[in-house]
């Protein structure tokens, strides 16, 4: 294969990384073998306790790998490459002198056992204390770095940098959708995500335990459905329309009564999802909205007086909370109320206190969390 075709395919490999991580040992094999080396790694290194981990790696031994992350990761001379640019390619004698390296512990214990001589490295990310870095290390038998060898390189280089910054985006977008699962599934609440046609894209925890029950809404091919004919008449155009992109619905949803077997009353508050910011994105999503469902109450109490009585706390402790909440600070607190600061400042210890916070930051959130999810 010419060296075109042979870059062509590894730069289609290096991005098949990006998106499966597990591809990374295979493409840096293949990526030494076109460079000139003989083994390599994606690695990062802490700037400051000078701790290395190397995240992928092809060529090394696993025992000289746990070596180095126990002992030699704080001996290695890449502690210096943190001072380069990013993408320049970087060997072994412009980080430390030759002869300084090979008298030093890293070369006589790690390096030389393993007939390495040199590397190839190059910094693809950095922060002020950390940075991640590509090396490429070379055998007695291939001599030191030369320039041949920094030409291809600089060829792979970059493609490796966007393919590592892919994979951490695509890591962080896993990870807060994670996130988000898990905060749906702490609502108390049924939620389920609905297309245009009423098939079910996701449902919370309290939404399958829903489902399980088989009563008042139930699933079907995939497609959530009411036992009453007319509600599941009525979702199913609601669906339909909200599909169909019908402003008219409102972005603030539909309530729509739901019966169970034993009597009991619930309601589904139907949102659209394609109004506002989201319907006038040119991406094409499954889900067009999200259905919250929960058992109808004739008397639910109000948010301050659902937050005093689980806290137990006074009409004037209520009252500060809120204040602070709405409010602000301390001071803009006292002079709405009308009293002196140290008087807040008193009630706010005991609110400290009684809701276990310790911050006015804490405060808010505890408010914000008896806040209902359909609001």
């Amino acid at each position: 294969m010419r060296d075109d075709e042979r870059l062509s395919h590894l730069i289609g490999d290096i991005y098949d990384a990006a998106l499966d991580a597990a591809l990374w040992p295979d493409v840096l094999r293949e990526m030494a073998s076109f460079v000139g080396g003989q083994a390599a790694g994606l690695l990062s290194k802490d700037s400051v306790s000078k701790i290395g981990i190397a995240t992928y790696h092809a060529g090394v031994d696993p025992h000289y790998l746990r070596l180095y992350a126990e002992t030699y990761c704080k001996f290695d001379p890449m502690a210096g490459l943190h001072f380069f640019d990013v993408e320049q390619v970087v060997s072994i004698p412009e980080l430390i002198p030759l002869d300084e390296f090979r008298q030093g512990r890293f070369y006589r214990e790690w390096v030389q056992p393993q007939g390495w001589l040199d590397a190839a490295n190059s910094v693809l990310d950095k922060s002020v204390t950390s940075y991640a870095y590509l090396s490429i290390i070379r055998d007695e038998a291939a001599g030191m770095v030369d320039d041949e060898m920094r030409r291809r390189m600089c060829l792979v280089i970059p493609h490796v940098r966007r393919a590592v910054l892919i994979g951490r985006a695509i890591d962080l977008k896993t990870t807060e959708a994670a996130s988000l699962a898990d905060a749906l599934d702490g609502l108390s609440a049924g939620m389920f995500l609905i297309d245009a046609t009423g098939r079910i894209v996701h449902a919370n925890v309290a939404g399958h335990t829903i489902l399980r029950a088989d009563d008042y809404l139930r699933a079907a091919g995939g497609r959530l459905l009411a036992n009453e004919p007319h509600v599941n008449g009525t979702l199913r155009d609601i669906f339909s329309a909200i599909g169909a992109g019908d402003a008219a619905l409102g972005s603030k949803g539909i309530a729509v009564p739901l019966a169970a077997k034993d009597g009991t009353r619930h309601v589904a508050h139907v949102l659209p999802l394609t109004s506002g910011a989201r319907g006038g994105a040119r991406t094409a999503y499954a889900a067009t909205a999200a259905l919250f469902v929960h058992r109808a109450a004739l008397e639910t109490p109000s948010l301050p007086e659902a937050i005093a009585k689980a806290y137990r706390l006074t009409p004037t402790e209520l009252r500060v909370l809120l204040a602070i909440v709405e409010i602000g600070g301390v001071p803009e607190v006292a002079e709405a109320l009308g009293v002196a600061a140290e008087t807040v400042k008193t009630h706010l210890g005991r609110l400290y206190e009684k809701t276990g916070a310790h911050r006015q930051a804490d405060l808010v959130k505890l408010v914000a969390g008896f806040s209902s999810p359909l609001r």
